[in-house]
């Protein structure tokens, strides 16, 4: 079987208001965006989507349980990241803390989903 990449969707109560955020934290624009649906390149092979959750077929569960995870190369760069999230409102769940797969902050989005930052620990 041939991958030709990998999507993560979020569920989310509205597209263009999640889109707007994405879009600022990520510093890109969605690739694709209607009124159901936005969809972010997050790499050569991955994608972050995010879908009204009133529109999901089946019907979808609260969200919860799972985190959006973005790798950086080092801790400097996780700092500034963080201190870039937060002049955007982002709500800080975890401040930048060192952990044993790496150095690392957690934020939420609109929907509670929790978003991930780290650098990983060195091998």
């Amino acid at each position: 079987m041939s991958h030709l990449g990998h999507s993560l969707i979020l569920y989310v109560k509205n597209p263009a208001e999640s889109a707007s955020f994405y879009g600022r934290l990520l510093a890109r624009e969605p690739v694709d965006q209607s009124p159901n649906f936005a969809m972010f390149a997050l790499g050569p092979q991955g994608m972050l989507g995010l879908w009204a959750t009133h529109d999901v077929q089946p019907a979808a569960t609260p969200a919860g349980g799972s985190e959006l995870c973005l790798t950086l190369a080092d801790r400097a760069a996780v700092d500034a990241c963080l201190t870039r999230w937060e002049t955007l409102g982002a709500k800080v769940l975890q401040r930048p803390t060192a952990m044993d797969f790496g150095y690392t902050f957690t934020v939420a989005d609109l929907d509670g989903h929790r978003v991930r930052v780290f650098a990983p620990a060195a091998a």
